[in-house]
């Protein structure tokens, strides 16, 4: 696996292992801790979600296809994503959860394009298989054990315990894209003057 396989893979899982600790009481919490909120208005929250990412990525993948700044949008994405369990510290009525949820979409439908746009640029040839089990086994790992973690900690600590757990490690996978990016920009300046070298040789 090259550097920024690794990185991709590393900053998803700090994601999706950080939202698996909320996915199993996050009904309860709009359940019980949220004015207006009953099981059907969790299921509406969840269906907003899907709804808001199916809408956004299909039409932003033809645009990322053609970007140069992928890890930036990335970036953006997941940073929306982040924002989502800090919201949930804050709500008590659903009209809010369900702003949560359309942010959370957002978030994903201009995260996960770029993701897989990247990933699937810097696999290894001939190890594609391979490359992707081991990201699908680390995440679905990684979620099944923060899925236990998570919902001890919010029977022991409560649900504001867990929302800041996640969003923190949201954040850490965040700050590893800006890693990825930095070393993307140092990348491109290299070719840049690469190419700028090339030219002048030829003009001399």
């Amino acid at each position: 696996m090259n550097r920024t396989i690794k990185l991709l893979m590393l900053s998803d899982i700090f994601v999706l292992t950080g939202f698996g600790l909320i996915q199993p009481i996050l009904a309860i919490f709009i359940n019980e801790g949220v004015a207006g909120g009953n099981i059907l208005t969790a299921g509406v929250a969840s269906t907003l979600f899907l709804v808001t990412k199916s809408l956004v990525q299909l039409p932003f993948s033809r645009h990322i296809d053609e970007s140069e700044k992928k890890t930036r949008w990335l970036i953006v994405g997941t940073a929306l994503i982040a924002a989502v369990p800090v919201m949930y510290i804050f709500i008590d009525n659903i009209y809010q959860v369900y702003l949560a949820e359309t942010l959370y979409g957002i978030g994903s439908g201009l995260a996960y394009p770029t993701w897989v746009g990247l990933w699937s640029q810097n696999l290894n040839p001939g190890r594609e298989s391979f490359e992707w089990s081991v990201y699908s086994t680390s995440t679905g790992l990684g979620t099944a054990a923060t899925a236990a973690v998570g919902a001890a900690i919010a029977s022991l600590a409560g649900f504001t315990a867990t929302f800041i757990l996640t969003g923190l490690m949201c954040l850490l996978g965040c700050g590893i894209l800006f890693m990825l990016d930095q070393e993307s920009a140092s990348g491109r300046r290299v070719v840049a003057i690469s190419k700028e070298r090339e030219s002048r040789s030829k003009l001399d």
